[in-house]
């Protein structure tokens, strides 16, 4: 099945690369430095974006935006470019890469906030820093332990240390380089600048003291598609090509409805929405409104009278004090992502 590829004025996308055979991809100390001169140029060849970053031994993550509808020849560019230099700089030939690269389009603003944090976590989610695929199911399904305050310690060394990705200059614990863009994602927290930085600083290392945040993929539609149901809907007028041969398009045509969202959210609190619904200060009534716009796609107006609201302003409101409260509460941030991966996928 071949990958969709979706231009969307406007979105974001993330992109990543494997080794041919999982083998690095980094090998030397000039290896990442020149990749990442590479896409410094790949940006002004291409009017490129570049939101985030993080380089691994045997793959990378960006996240780019592209101004034009060029970004299968961007990354060509940027693959067949750095491929090149790698094998003449280690003698060696053939494939540096593991077939094409992969692409998400998101939506950044329901969607960049998570994703940076997912993409700027990868050097610490490993099995050595107790981090790693089956530690995170393991913590998801209860079974997980508490980290030692030592542990903590060390997985923040990794984050703050660690050169090869756009984190420390997100926080200002390096200068910016001018082809990174950190602003979008620091004013979805809103406040000022460096407030931004300390919210975001704080945001990131939550998920180093938890090991349940969920990873954003697995609210991925039709293998191509990360946001919110109006996103998708968006994204559905796009679309070309046979749903016989790309089983994405069928995918992302599905909606769950309001009941669904309603009954996650009694099954996770168990208690029926009736009895949470007007309960003052209680996360199951805004988590339920945020499933319902973000997932099911409803209108404002839609929500309000589900809720029992008078007006939809209320419901904007509660929306923007839920984002507000997943900043500072990792467990909240748990509880939601749980949700949206139960209702996103039908389980």
């Amino acid at each position: 099945m071949r990958p969709l590829r979706i231009y969307v004025p406007g979105a974001w996308y993330h992109l990543t690369a494997r080794g041919n055979e999982r083998r690095d991809i980094f090998r030397g100390a000039e290896d990442r430095p020149l990749f990442m001169s590479r896409v410094a140029e790949m940006r002004e060849r291409y009017a490129l974006r570049l939101h985030a970053y993080v380089l691994l031994d045997n793959h990378f993550h960006l996240l780019v935006e592209p101004v034009e509808d060029n970004l299968s020849r961007a990354m060509q560019w940027l693959g067949v470019s750095y491929s090149q230099w790698f094998n003449r700089r280690h003698r060696r030939v053939g494939h540096l890469f593991q077939g094409r690269f992969k692409a998400i389009v998101v939506d950044w603003q329901s969607c960049g906030l998570e994703l940076s944090r997912y993409v700027h976590l990868n050097p610490v989610r490993t099995g050595r820093q107790g981090l790693g695929k089956t530690d995170r199911h393991g913590h998801r399904q209860g079974a997980g332990r508490g980290v030692a305050a030592e542990g903590v310690r060390q997985r923040l060394r990794v984050l703050t240390d660690y050169r090869w990705s756009s984190y420390r200059a997100y926080v200002g614990m390096e200068r910016k380089p001018d082809w990174l863009e950190t602003g979008p994602v620091l004013a979805l927290l809103g406040g000022r600048r460096r407030e931004q930085r300390q919210q975001y600083q704080r945001y990131v290392e939550a998920g180093l003291l938890e090991g349940a945040i969920a990873c954003p993929w697995e609210r991925v539609r039709g293998q191509v598609a990360l946001g919110d149901a109006l996103f998708v809907e968006r994204l559905q007028e796009r679309l070309q090509g046979d749903e016989r041969e790309q089983s994405g398009l069928r995918q992302l045509k599905a909606r769950p409805g309001w009941e669904r969202a309603v009954k996650i959210v009694e099954e996770m609190k168990k208690e029926s929405w009736e009895e949470f619904r007007d309960r003052r200060g209680d996360w199951g009534r805004d988590v339920t409104l945020w499933l319902g716009r973000r997932v099911c796609g409803l209108k404002l107006q839609e929500l309000a009278e589900y809720a029992g609201l008078s007006h939809y302003g209320s419901v904007s409101t509660a929306l923007r004090y839920l984002q507000a409260r997943l900043v500072q509460d990792a467990a909240l941030s748990r509880l939601l992502s749980q949700a949206t991966r139960h209702l996103s996928t039908n389980e």
